[in-house]
């Protein structure tokens, strides 16, 4: 079904700065959720933080998607909106699974290698046109990753942890075609929208094995579920509207600046140590976030999607 993309379309004159800014923002936020949901998934287990984190995330979007003008979601969008949320369902439970058994830099720097096939499945899935820039940066940034790692392979990753490594693993498998999916659902829909259907349909995902693993949070665990809820959807919209306006091979790399984020909080809120692999990696993550902000690609264009 062919969806009209005029209405999505970034203006002819918007630079490529703004949407690499408000992704690196979402990012921020994004990073800010995964510290409060590490101790969440510590104190709760993975699967009931990340359960009633969305229970709040649909009472949050229910009041701002009901709230404003809206429209009927085209069946294209529906479909996307199904198979990315059983794909975030299964992706948030193994990632935070993974976290509560590496420290949280690390973690998100594993993560990592998303990016960069995310990158190559936007040109397969999305014909875009992979430019040297892109590909060079995402590569400057797992040259980071590897940078990192390998500081801490040592004793700080022992047997625990390598379930816990397998797991991120899988889970950033996940979210390279969560990242491609990002992009086709902001062509032909609006953040609120894309947000909304989101927490819904991951919800209604984890209910499916709510009576055999689900436990309601006393009371005093609701305010941090709330506040990784509203940090989430927040993140949610500032990434949506980025990717609404580029195309995702000149976004995607702005996923390693997540780290820079990641290690502040494990240090601050969990005592991790930054390493000096650490900040050499980070230096190389930042140089690749650089690269592509600084790159002036081809602007989203006002086109139209045919999604069957």
């Amino acid at each position: 079904m062919a969806t009209s993309m005029s209405s999505q379309a970034a203006p002819e004159s918007h630079p490529i700065i703004m949407p690499v800014l408000m992704v690196l923002a979402g990012l921020a936020f994004f990073s800010a959720m995964d510290a409060v949901m590490k101790d969440l998934s510590i104190t709760l287990g993975a699967y009931n933080a990340v359960l009633w984190r969305y229970a709040a995330g649909v009472v949050f979007m229910f009041a701002l998607y009901f709230g404003r003008p809206r429209r009927r979601p085209s069946r294209a969008s529906m479909r996307l909106y199904m198979i990315r949320g059983v794909l975030i369902a299964v992706m948030a439970f193994l990632f935070f699974w993974g976290l509560v058994r590496v420290p949280l830099a690390e973690g998100v720097a594993l993560s990592f290698i998303a990016p960069l096939m995310a990158l190559y499945l936007a040109a397969v899935l999305l014909k875009e046109r992979i430019g040297k820039n892109a590909i060079f940066a995402s590569l400057l940034g797992i040259a980071g990753v590897v940078v990192i790692v390998i500081g801490k392979m040592g004793s700080e990753f022992g047997p625990d942890a390598q379930w816990g490594i397998a797991a991120i693993l899988c889970s950033a498998t996940a979210y390279a075609y969560n990242l491609v999916l990002q992009r086709q659902m902001a062509l032909i829909a609006g953040p609120v929208e894309i947000a909304f259907f989101q927490n819904i349909i991951v919800f209604a995902c984890l209910l499916l094995v709510a009576p055999f693993f689900a436990v309601v949070p006393d009371l005093d665990v609701w305010p941090a579920l709330s506040g990784a809820a509203a940090l989430a959807i927040v993140s949610l919209l500032l990434v949506t509207w980025g990717y609404a306006r580029a195309e995702a091979q000149y976004l995607v790399s702005l996923e390693y600046s997540a780290f820079i984020w990641a290690a502040i909080l494990g240090w601050y809120f969990f005592g991790e140590a930054v390493t000096w692999t650490t900040i050499a990696g980070t230096v190389l993550i930042v140089s690749g976030c650089l690269l592509v902000a600084w790159r002036r690609p081809k602007k989203a264009e006002m086109v139209e999607a045919a999604v069957s």
